[in-house]
């Protein structure tokens, strides 16, 4: 535990910003699981709309340095080749 005021505070923001983090990465993890839920069952209309909002979510976790750039376009990568093996 911090002694200092300025320890205390700055132990205040980064719990602040974890839970802030984890938010956005749960949020990510949901849309893709919906995402791959669409490619299981053969829906390539939804799969495709599902598409895009992951991209979106990947690539503002990556502006925000909670995945790797080369990660984010590597799961892009193998999320355009899935929806392109049902269309």
């Amino acid at each position: 535990m911090p002694q200092r005021r300025s320890g205390i505070q700055e132990l205040r923001l980064t719990k602040k910003k974890r839970l802030h983090n984890l938010d956005i990465k749960t949020d990510l993890k949901k849309t893709v699981k919906g995402f791959r839920a669409a490619v299981e069952s053969k829906n390539a209309k939804e799969a495709e709309t599902l598409l895009n909002t992951v991209f979106k979510k990947i690539d503002k976790s990556a502006k925000r340095n909670l995945i790797q750039t080369n990660t984010a376009a590597r799961r892009k990568s193998q999320f355009s080749k899935l929806l392109k093996s049902i269309a």
